[in-house]
């Protein structure tokens, strides 16, 4: 599955919910006009993309079936979402779309089942909480840094030719690079479950000078009604498009003599040839059918006799 409406254990830290004001901008004693991207329906039909990505970049750490699906998407300050993370030791991954600063974030108790299950154990791993990241955890999330932002450039390309790269950085429980704490961010968040399994989340955090140069396509409107056809523009495309030349060439025969004989040729020696009534007729190097060797207006012509081919 690759999107599918929120899960009723998803959330920016299980069990510690952001309050519905920070929710799209929106709700009672929300601070007013946190980003100018109106109803965010393009934001989220992209994040529905990218889980298609997000998906088979996990699932090549674990080789076994695996959901993914986006979340609803939350407008808050960086603060805030930090705060409703709460004292976990999390992965800030540095991203950047089209030089511009994004963050994808990770829960270490998250990044150490893939290292379990990745070296072929369950990825049952003890919930107790991680005082640092080990060099493997420094590999294993670079890597997910990179994928995830390949899965980001595919899912954006419909809107916008956007860039994303993964950024050096060093891991560490207060270390959130390239943005700072007052910044209001859209974060997106994926939900990876194994099977039927509990999912277990991963966010990518869009501050919005990020995403400002982006306005105009994630406002405009999707239009449903296909819009009609210029009649001229289709006849001048029809006449352009019937008078392109192709080269037809026909083969009276091919045949075959030893090398001996070859080596022995000289001047004024006949090869002989022979050929049936129907030559093959070859147009843009595919054969279209059989004909008639013969004259038309004094050249040499071919009267076709038989389509074999894609016109018959």
């Amino acid at each position: 599955m690759v999107n599918r409406p929120a899960s009723p254990d998803a959330g920016f830290d299980s069990g510690t919910p952001i309050g519905t004001a920070a929710a799209l901008g929106g709700g009672a004693g929300a601070p007013a006009k946190l980003h100018p991207f109106g109803d965010l329906h393009t934001l989220q039909h992209l994040s529905a993309r990218a889980a298609r990505g997000v998906r088979q970049t996990f699932e090549s750490y674990w080789r076994a079936e695996t959901r993914a699906w986006a979340e609803p998407l939350e407008v808050l300050r960086l603060a805030d979402y930090r705060a409703a993370r709460g004292d976990k030791l999390t992965a800030w991954l540095p991203l950047s779309m089209d030089g511009r600063p994004a963050l994808c974030v990770v829960d270490s108790q998250f990044v150490v089942e893939i290292i379990d299950l990745f070296f072929g154990g369950t990825g049952d791993v003890s919930p107790v909480l991680a005082l640092e990241f080990t060099p493997a955890c420094d590999v294993i999330v670079a890597r997910i840094a990179k994928a995830l932002a390949r899965a980001l450039e595919t899912a954006w390309e419909p809107l916008a030719r956007a860039r994303f790269t993964a950024e050096p950085f060093e891991l560490g429980g207060n270390m959130i690079p390239g943005v700072e704490a007052d910044e209001v961010v859209i974060a997106t968040r994926f939900a990876i479950a194994r099977g039927s399994a509990k999912p277990a989340f991963v966010d990518i955090l869009y501050p919005v000078a990020t995403l400002k140069p982006h306005t105009v396509a994630l406002t405009g409107k999707v239009v449903a009604k296909p819009s009609e056809v210029d009649a001229e523009w289709r006849t001048q495309l029809t006449r352009a498009a019937m008078g392109v030349r192709f080269p037809v060439r026909s083969v009276l025969a091919e045949p075959t003599i030893p090398l001996s004989r070859l080596m022995d040729l000289k001047e004024g020696d006949i090869i002989p040839i022979s050929f049936g009534a129907d030559v093959p007729i070859v147009v843009g190097g595919m054969a279209l059918g059989l004909g008639t060797v013969g004259t038309s207006n004094g050249r040499a012509a071919i009267r076709i006799s038989k389509f074999e081919g894609p016109l018959q």
